[in-house]
């Protein structure tokens, strides 16, 4: 059962406040997760760009941007972590540090992403 400290729970969430604050400031120090995330960073985008159709990407939230990559990310490159699991740590995160809306915006763009990854047979 996972714990607030549990340490992939904890790298997620440093992942997650690396790539928010590469909004803001140059990111110097990014985690390993951080600088792996940015290699694949347009390949990520497309598909978050058309699993949240609605929303050009420099529209949505910065914060849901920066979840969405990370959870993006790990649906295609972290194939032995559990879908359901990437989906539910996303949408923790959102609801700790989005909007009010950000957990339901955050859960419709991953089951989009699913079908785009390749994942959405596992869940």
């Amino acid at each position: 059962m996972k714990t607030a400290q549990d340490p992939r729970h904890l790298r997620r969430i440093k992942t997650f406040k690396s790539l928010f604050a590469r909004n803001f400031t140059p990111q110097d120090h990014f985690n390993d997760l951080s600088k792996k995330i940015e290699k694949h960073q347009e390949e990520i985008d497309e598909i978050i760009k058309k699993s949240a159709t609605e929303w050009p990407l420099d529209q949505i939230n910065k914060i849901d941007i920066a979840i969405l990559r990370l959870a993006v990310y790990e649906l295609l490159y972290k194939k032995d972590t559990p879908t359901k699991v990437i989906i539910d740590e996303a949408i923790e995160i959102a609801k700790k540090y989005g909007s009010d809306n950000s957990g339901s915006f955050i859960n419709g763009a991953l089951a989009a992403a699913l079908k785009l990854t390749n994942r959405d047979n596992e869940i």
